[in-house]
């Protein structure tokens, strides 16, 4: 190719033949930059970008795995509990045996008890829905606690207090309390 443009470059004067040079260098720079410097950039950046969104879903990982072993510990403590209950543990029996030592069985107007088979599970679901009629702020606090601080692991699901029409200063209560059984 050079050898193609030597006559016609031979015609040419000085200045004619630098601005072709300068000209032929700048296309040069242009086609480097274009094909070798651009393509190395835009790998760079990409490169980042891949690094910084690995280091995002690292630190998720991370954040997941502490959240696993949290819950983890959580079960393998709440299974170590359950494994400890009474042989023979009934949700009803329990609420009502702890109704005669709070000192309110005599209160109850009724309870009734349910249960829920879980899916891929040998435990259920055990419920009592509990009405109790004029009975002290004091005295549902104390039931409430002993419930809440049982190590039979049960849960208040919902309660209900509402004045009693008869008397000043008592509450009726409807109270719903779970547990898992084996």
């Amino acid at each position: 190719m050079i050898r193609f443009m030597r006559p016609l470059l031979g015609k040419l004067s000085r200045r004619e033949k630098t601005a072709v040079a300068l000209a032929a260098g700048v296309l040069v720079l242009v086609l480097v930059v274009r094909f070798g410097l651009f393509p190395f950039l835009d790998e760079r950046a990409r490169l980042k970008r891949v690094l910084l969104t690995g280091q995002r879903n690292l630190e998720d990982i991370q954040r997941m795995r502490a959240e696993y072993e949290t819950l983890q510990q959580r079960f393998d403590m709440s299974k170590k509990r359950f494994e400890q209950r009474d042989r023979g543990f009934t949700l009803f029996s329990f609420l009502d045996k702890l109704a005669g030592e709070v000192g309110i069985k005599e209160r109850i107007t009724y309870m009734k008890p349910s249960s829920t088979e879980q899916k891929d599970s040998p435990l259920k679901l055990s419920l009592v829905e509990m009405k109790l009629k004029d009975v002290s702020l004091e005295q549902i606090s104390r039931y409430l606690y002993r419930i809440e601080t049982s190590k039979n692991m049960m849960t208040i699901r919902r309660l209900s207090l509402t004045r009693s029409e008869d008397k000043d200063g008592l509450l009726n209560i409807v109270l719903q309390v779970e547990t898992f059984e084996s």
